[in-house]
Parts: structure tokens; sequence; C-alpha cells
């Protein structure tokens, strides 16, 4: 019933100046805002103050965002917006509670989640981290899942945004949120001052080289896994947490290897899982999903030496794989099907495991 009601507005909308001036993310919004909008009666009843059981009167609880975009409401026709400081309250607190709904750590929507925008904080070294279960035809829903033991009267936080956005996300907390993130990472970096960029080829294999041994995963992994402090992080290396050095990483790393290029594909994957143990919290998921990739470049370099025995590479593989089976299993399953943890399983009885 609502799809039909919405969908004879969508030309309309569409077809406005406004509308198209407005950048992609603000379009989705005008849609996902006419999508909530359409779910509320027209009779005109008020919601239920205080009652966490009228879904709209929990919505309304939650804090809105600091910041309001009324040009988005007046692209919404008149049939949608019968109360437009209704409207404006509902957009704000949608903004301001958004979570990105991903499949195996890939977004693939957003989506307000009421009682987790209540229960939970936020933090840049997180205790928990949000995953999505799909069962159709319920609706999407969220788990929270501690990455480690969290003592008692401690605090349950996940994290707002991606962690390793070590610049740009003092800029949207305070944008989109409203507030300057005071966990301990985002005062550390504070503390460091301006991030210099690391500008050559040749500064970044030397830095590259630094920080695999600052870590202490040069070419290889132990049975355990570093924990490298931050703070102890020496000035000559701060230059790591300029976001262009994870992005030239994590693209040099894919390229080498889904090119067969495994003498630069296995370094800068040991480099790539430095900087993520030193910006991502201990058995943080994207930790795993790395060390998963790892072991499939290791794997794929032995088979296209077509060496046998116990080769480093197969041990980097194998042991690379059981970090990764760990944390992955920590946090579970997530999403549809043939998800990382399944693709662990095939590595292993490849590997004779």
């Amino acid at each position: 019933m609502n799809h039909k009601r919405i969908c004879k507005l969508y030309n309309k909308m569409i077809s406005l100046v406004e509308f198209r001036r407005l950048a992609p993310h603000e379009r989705m919004d005008v849609f996902l805002l006419s999508h909530f909008l359409a779910r509320i009666p027209r009779t005109g009843s008020e919601p239920l103050d205080g009652d966490i059981n009228d879904p709209l009167s929990l919505f309304l609880s939650l804090l809105p965002a600091p910041k309001t975009a009324p040009e988005i409401l007046a692209i919404l026709p008149n049939s949608l917006t019968p109360q437009e400081d209704l409207a404006m309250s509902i957009y704000s607190r949608f903004n301001n509670n958004n979570f990105t709904i991903h499949s195996h750590m890939n977004t693939i929507g957003h989506g307000v989640f009421p009682l987790a925008s209540r229960l939970f904080n936020h933090s840049c070294a997180p205790n928990a981290a949000p995953r999505y279960i799909f069962t159709s035809p319920q609706s999407v829903i969220m788990e929270v899942v501690a990455l480690r033991d969290i003592t008692p009267g401690e605090e349950v936080c996940v994290p707002y945004l991606d962690p390793a956005l070590t610049q740009s996300r003092h800029q949207a907390f305070q944008y989109t949120y409203g507030f300057t993130c005071e966990c301990h990472s985002c005062i550390l970096i504070r503390k460091f001052g301006q991030i210099p960029r690391p500008d050559s080829l040749d500064v970044t294999s030397s830095v590259s080289e630094a920080l695999r041994s600052y870590v202490g995963v040069d070419h290889m992994v132990g049975a355990n896994l570093p924990e490298p402090s931050l703070a102890d992080l020496p000035a000559s290396l701060r230059c790591v947490l300029h976001e262009s050095y994870m992005e030239h990483l994590s693209e040099q790393f894919s390229k080498a290897s889904h090119e067969g290029n495994y003498s630069i594909a296995v370094p800068s994957g040991f480099t790539l899982l430095a900087l993520y143990l030193l910006v991502y919290p201990h058995n943080y998921p994207q930790i795993g999903l790395h060390l998963l990739e790892l072991a499939k470049t290791n794997w794929n370099a032995l088979v296209s030496s077509e060496s046998s025995g116990e080769t480093e590479a197969k041990v980097q593989a194998r042991i690379t794989l059981k970090h990764a089976q760990r944390i992955l299993s920590i946090y579970g399953r997530e999403g549809d099907e043939h998800g990382p943890l399944d693709e662990i399983q095939q590595l292993e009885k490849l590997l004779g495991e």
C-alpha cells in the first residue's frame, strides 16, 4: 500500500531542479525519508509521547542531528509532510542514528536501529562491533558482538565510523554528530598533531619496512598476533596514519595479488596487516578478513611456484588462516551464506588441515 502511494510521487520528485542539485547520498535520503513518512498514518494522530512500544515515539526519543537540511524536506510532496516539524524531527534523527548495514563487511545499505542507538555508545577503539543477519522475509536484524572480555560496569562501545579513518573521522563526528570524540585513539592522534603524508614510493617502501619491524610482522606471523602500541609510535612512523598510505597499500596488495605478482603482494599484505593491527582494536573483523586474504595470497604463491613440502608460503598460509578463523569465529556469521568462514573451511581442506 505504501509502495503505491510513494511510486506515483517519485517522477515528480526526481524531476525537480532542487533534487538534481543534491549529492547522491542526499538523494537517497529523500527516498528513505519518503518511505518512512509514508508509514505514518494520515489521520494526523500524534506519536505517543514516552511510549517505547509505539515505533514512532521510540524513534523520536533518539538524539537529533546537530544540523538539519530543510532543502531535502522542500522536495517532498505535501501529501507526505502534513506536519513539517514532525518530518524535520524524523529526518534529523535518521541522520544522527544511521548505521551502515554490511554483509561480509561489505556495505550494502543503511538503517536505523533505535535500541542499539539507545544502548551503545561510540569509540574508535571499540570493544564490540555490529553484525547483520538476513533472514527472509524478516527485516534485517542487528546483533552486537563483544570483541573481547568486557568487565562489569565497562561501557559497551561500537564504532560509528571505520576506525581506519584516522584523519577524516574528526570532521565527520563534528559535522554529522556534533561531538568531539574523546576515545583514547582520537586523543592520541590529536596529540600527534598534523599527520605528514608519505610523498614518494621510495619513502613509502622504507616506511613500510620500519612499520613491519615496529609491529613485529616482518614477512611472517607467529603463533600470537602482536598488539602494537599506538601511543609509542615513533614520530618517523606517524605518516602511516595518513589515510592515503592505507589506500596506497590496499591498492598495491589487491592489484599484485590479482595479477599474480606475489613478490610484491606478500610483503605489501604483511605491511597492511601491520597497519591494521596498529589502527584497529584487537579481534576487529577487518583484521580477520585481511588475514584470510593474506592466507589465500600465500596459497596462490605456493601453487604458482609448484613447490612441494613445507615451504614458508604454506606455513604462513596455515598460520594466517588460523588467526583469521579465530577472529572471524568471534565475530560470527554475517549476511548471506558463502561468507568468509566458508572460505576458511575450503582453504583448510586445500592445506590439509
